[in-house]
Order: C-alpha cells, then sequence, then structure tokens
C-alpha cells in the first residue's frame, strides 16, 4: 500500500477541481504521457516509466465532489486500485491523502517497488501538483459529477474498489 499526504495553500474547491483535470495529469506526474477521458467514468493512460510504456484503462468507481475519488484499472495488464481524500484545513487550505495499492509486473517494476522508487514517485507527484495548483490560483477547469459505487461495471472488488485513505474511513460500499 502507498499512501502519501500533501497539503495545499489553496481552498478545497480549487485543490479537487484541478484533481478532476485528469488530461493535466501529464503537467505534474512522472511518467504519464497522456490521460484521455473516454467516458463518464472511464479514462485511459499512456504512461512511460523507466522505457516501459503503458496503455491502460481506468475506472472511477467512486466520486464525491469535494471529498473523494475512487478509481481502478481495467485491462491493459496494469493492476491498481486507489482513493484520493480532500479534506479543507481552513478557508484557504486543502489536505489531499492518496492512498493506491498497485501490483508491480515483472523483476524491475517488482525491485522499484522494493527499494521505495514507486513510493518516492507517488510523493514528487503530489508535491508537483502541490505546485501546480499554488501556482495557477484558480483551477483550469472541473469534473463535479457524482459517481456511486454500485454505478460501476463489472464486480466491485471489496471495499467499494478502492483502498482506505489513511485517517479516513472507506468509500461506502
Amino acid at each position: 500500500m502507498l499512501h502519501d499526504t500533501v497539503r495545499v495553500n489553496a481552498p478545497l474547491r480549487q485543490v479537487y477541481d484541478q484533481w478532476t483535470r485528469f488530461e493535466e495529469f501529464p503537467r505534474f506526474m512522472h511518467g504519464v504521457v497522456a490521460v484521455e477521458r473516454t467516458g463518464a467514468r472511464h479514462l485511459h493512460w499512456r504512461t512511460n516509466i523507466a522505457g516501459v510504456r503503458r496503455d491502460f484503462d481506468a475506472e472511477i468507481v467512486d466520486q464525491l465532489p469535494d471529498e473523494r475519488i475512487a478509481w481502478r484499472s481495467v485491462g491493459g495488464g496494469v493492476h491498481q486500485r486507489g482513493v484520493v481524500t480532500f479534506t479543507p484545513v481552513d478557508a484557504r487550505h486543502t489536505r489531499v491523502r492518496l492512498a493506491m495499492e498497485v501490483e508491480p509486473e515483472g523483476v524491475t517494476e517488482r525491485a522499484a517497488a522494493a527499494l521505495g522508487i514507486v513510493s518516492a514517485r507517488v510523493s514528487g507527484d503530489l508535491q508537483r501538483f502541490k505546485h501546480f495548483v499554488e501556482d495557477r490560483h484558480a483551477a483550469t477547469g472541473a469534473e463535479r459529477g457524482r459517481v456511486r459505487p454500485s454505478e460501476a461495471t463489472g464486480p466491485q472488488p471489496a471495499g467499494g474498489g478502492a483502498p482506505e485513505a489513511p485517517g479516513r474511513g472507506a468509500p461506502p460500499a
């Protein structure tokens, strides 16, 4: 389980709205080449991490505006699920918590995970997100629709499709 927290010097709505601009992820997530929305709850990811290119799809299994977004990968040989939560610290600051389960494939990915490289990448991505939001003073857009776990396609893993975020309850099933 990977998890990290960052405090962003911006109001909750701005931080949440920016996170939902998935197409902007390559601007602060290393190794992410593109993220494309393919439906109300589906995203197509293209990554290139340490020379390994991957394309995979992800499904948003729970989205509650200004509170959380949970997802899981579907297809493409990538196995991950996660939840990001947003908590107001005060009117001008927001805590972002990210929890992910990633199943590494192959010797190289397992070694990177064991050496803490994957965890460091997640921490770095959160720090870059923080600076991305703080430097803009406004979100580049927003996706504020509610997505309920019961609306997700296919069988649901236990816990609503995403790991529990540290310090918060698991998404409702």
